[in-house]
């Protein structure tokens, strides 16, 4: 399993993209923004559901978490059934949410990457991107990582996706 952790806008789902063309065998993408559009509606601006913040800022409702585990769990098992599966997730609350994947995937091998961006450059993502919250790549891009342990760091500041993911894929055993 490859876990893939940074904020908003950082390049996570273009280096996914380019892991999958880059490595020599297949592997399967999952990502945060699937599970939360896999939700009902209803889910994704509620207490206790996941809720955008008008500043960029998300709350995380005890609905979404537990349906964020069980998903977790589901992926955990299909690598525990022989698939090779990269994770593409926003780590809100930093080394807590690292440790809600440890417990889950046990003691399956996890390459845990750290994808990082200067704020200034995901900000300008997110305005060109036009589906994201503004401000939500600013207060994550440094918020993800605080107190996260990883194997492997690349930063999408000025470095290309598949360039980012050729350095990942060295590291895949």
């Amino acid at each position: 399993m490859i876990i893939i952790n940074g904020g908003s806008s950082a390049g996570k789902s273009g280096i996914v993209r380019c892991l999958q063309a880059v490595l020599p065998d297949p592997w399967l993408a999952f990502g945060v923004d699937s599970l939360i559009d896999a939700m009902p509606l209803r889910m994704q601006s509620s207490d206790d559901g996941i809720a955008f913040g008008a500043d960029g800022g998300v709350n995380i409702g005890t609905e979404f978490r537990a349906l964020e585990g069980a998903w977790a769990q589901g992926v955990v098992t299909m690598a525990r059934a022989g698939a090779r599966v990269i994770i593409d997730d926003v780590f809100l609350g930093g080394a807590a949410a690292q440790d809600r994947w440890r417990n889950v995937v046990g003691d399956l091998d996890v390459l845990w990457v750290g994808v990082r961006c200067a704020s200034h450059v995901a900000e300008g993502r997110e305005v060109a991107r036009g589906d994201r919250v503004t401000g939500m790549a600013a207060q994550q891009a440094d918020l993800v990582h605080r107190g996260v342990d990883y194997d492997v760091e690349v930063d999408t500041t000025h470095t290309e996706s598949l360039e980012c993911a050729r350095a990942i894929a060295s590291h895949v055993a």
